[in-house]
């Protein structure tokens, strides 16, 4: 009963440490940033205040810059990766950091994160389904990414879709194998749940509530 406890409570800890960890990491990350740029804005807008004849003091604190900083940089970034010259840019900015060994660990693990929970990349994503891989009796988890076609098709005697079978713990790598309509099962979680048990190993499993809502929603 004790062991059955400990159990449990380890997989909450777990589960719960999945969910919080990128959310503190966030939070974590985001406050550096807002302090280190109200540190460092702070003092220089103060003195172009002084400058244009404003009611200000050397050395007055402004709070908040940082994080209207933060918000500018991020919305000209934004701006700037909508054209081709600046994708290029951040393309040649991402091979240089690419160059660095411990930059290149860091980046490659956060971008990796980013791709896999970003919802362009779930939308690749039409359903979740279990096939009998690598051998029968074994069942993997896979994503339906789309019906085979072209040369795959013509190729193959039956009707075949392509599934992508993620790694654990990280859903960015896996393979891509061609499976039987017939041989797919079907099952009633959500892409995102999904994701969410690979990365987890398992820990994290979607409630039965979850998936008669889905049922009702595939239904609907």
């Amino acid at each position: 009963m004790i062991k059955k406890i400990r159990i449990k409570l380890q997989n909450l800890f777990i589960a719960g440490l999945l969910v919080l960890l990128p959310i503190s990491i966030t939070v974590f990350i985001l406050t550096f940033i807002f302090q280190k740029l109200d540190n460092l804005l702070s003092p220089a807008f103060v003195k172009l205040l002084i400058l244009l004849g404003l009611p200000f003091r050397e050395g007055q604190f402004i709070p908040g810059l940082g994080f209207v900083a933060t918000t500018i940089i991020i919305i000209f970034t934004g701006l700037i990766t909508k054209n081709i010259l600046g994708r290029k840019l951040f393309s040649l900015g991402e091979i240089m950091v690419e160059r660095i060994p411990v930059a290149r660990s860091i980046y490659s693990g956060a971008k990796q994160i980013i791709d896999t929970v970003s919802k362009s990349q779930l939308d690749a994503f039409n359903k979740v389904v279990m096939v009998e891989y690598p051998r029968r009796g074994l069942f993997s988890l896979g994503f339906v990414t789309c019906e085979a076609r072209g040369e795959i098709q013509e190729n193959t005697e039956e009707n075949v879709v392509n599934v992508f079978i993620p790694t654990t713990p990280n859903p960015t790598s896996g393979l891509l194998i061609f499976v039987p309509k017939e041989d797919l099962i079907p099952l009633s979680m959500t892409v995102e749940e999904g994701i969410k048990l690979v990365v987890s190993g398992g820990i994290v499993t979607p409630t039965e509530n979850n998936n008669l809502q889905h049922k009702k929603e595939l239904k609907s």
